[in-house]
């Protein structure tokens, strides 16, 4: 089963979970603030809600977004549009998602803004691996880590981390993807930064393994760190591999509890790219228990829901916005070159016009010079004549 272990790089985001006092003085910001600084306060609040209430968290950033535009706030622009990719992907709705990140990217590569430029690449990078597309996935990621790498940007090394893990883990790297997720895992403890994401897939992986008690281990940390951390999408995601690994132990009635409050949380949360994994687990659960017309009945709905989120229309609009990608980056190499063309034009220009200066001074050097002694020839020759 597919399992949803991706971080998505909201732009600045910690790790922790925000406290009353962090909402609190936000509104009190929000109150006084003008201009770009209304912009970002107002996507902190994105920040806030993001994985607590996603409609609140969207009807956020939508207010800073418009704000960015009206007052051309670039980068607040980028991270807004970055923001609601997030929602988005969070939704199921790829390659909406995928559209607000493109622009995101073409925002911050204009403002050769690096971090913002790096963090998009990375939640572009979480498209392509939910698309199995593993070899874009890829060039996104190492793009992004490699960055993270060189500024040493804590906080988002250990997310890209995680997302590296995960696509090692997709392609039957285990051992690979394990050294990840623990990579991930160490430095968040070392920095004190709560995340358990890392735990969740190392669950995973051992779920993979067939070794369903250590997998409920992981899992069980996972959650209660989860839970801690108010990261409701990661404990929604704990929850739907605990229904499964528990069906798979015979502990049905367990299963389905699990399973039940994860498809809550999701229509609470409109997390609806979470629903594939959790019919699909429920669809298991009723089989093992031989009530074989339920277990169709969550087929079906399974296969109308990932039809919607993986189906060919999806990946259709996602193909044709990676080709206009494409020739976004070929015109802005164009237009580079055209610029180079014309700085190399005007200092021809310019070294033609120095040449031509030093030319005319030689000249007028040479004139001189000529004329000077010409003159103190005729005085020599006049000089001559009155002595004879």
């Amino acid at each position: 089963m597919k399992r949803i272990g991706i971080v998505v790089l909201i732009f600045g985001a910690s790790l922790t979970a925000f406290p009353q006092s962090k909402t609190d003085s936000l509104e009190r910001a929000l109150e006084t603030a003008k201009g770009d600084l209304k912009v970002k306060t107002l996507n902190e609040f994105f920040r806030v809600y993001v994985n607590t209430d996603p409609v609140k968290a969207i009807e956020y950033t939508r207010q800073a977004l418009a704000l960015a535009t009206e007052i051309d706030d670039q980068k607040g622009r980028a991270a807004s549009y970055n923001n609601l990719g997030v929602a988005y992907r969070n939704q199921g709705a790829l390659d909406k998602s995928l559209e607000y990140y493109l622009i995101s990217l073409q925002l911050y590569t204009k403002l050769d803004n690096k971090e913002g430029i790096a963090a998009t690449k990375s939640n572009i990078g979480n498209i392509y691996s939910f698309k199995k597309d593993h070899g874009q996935a890829m060039k996104y990621y190492e793009d992004a880590h490699k960055y993270f790498m060189e500024s040493g940007d804590s906080t988002n090394l250990i997310k890209s981390l995680n997302n590296l893990g995960n696509l090692h883990n997709n392609v039957q790297e285990q051992d690979q993807a394990l050294k990840y997720y623990t990579d991930a895992y160490k430095l968040a403890e070392r920095k004190g930064q709560l995340f358990a994401d890392p735990l969740n897939n190392i669950g995973n992986i051992h779920f993979k393994q067939g070794n369903y008690q250590r997998a409920a281990e992981y899992y069980g940390r996972a959650l209660s760190l989860a839970r801690k951390n108010t990261d409701n999408l990661l404990a929604l995601n704990v929850l739907t591999s605990l229904g499964e690994v528990y069906a798979r132990a015979g502990q049905f009635k367990t299963a389905q509890a699990y399973l039940d409050s994860a498809m809550t949380m999701s229509g609470q949360m409109q997390a609806f790219i979470f629903e594939p994994n959790i019919l699909k687990s429920m669809a298991l659960n009723y089989s093992k228990q031989g009530k074989m017309k339920e277990a169709y009945e969550a087929m079906l709905r399974y296969d109308v829901v990932k039809e919607k989120i993986y189906g060919e229309e999806s990946s259709r609009k996602i193909a044709q916005m990676e080709i206009a990608l494409d020739l976004q980056e070929k015109e802005r190499e164009m237009e580079e070159i055209k610029i180079k063309a014309e700085i190399n034009a005007l200092e021809l220009q310019k070294t033609r016009m120095i040449i031509t200066i030093i030319i005319l001074v030689l000249a007028l050097v040479v004139g001189g010079f000529n004329l000077f002694y010409s003159k103190r020839k005729s005085i020599t020759a006049v000089k001559r004549r009155s002595n004879d």
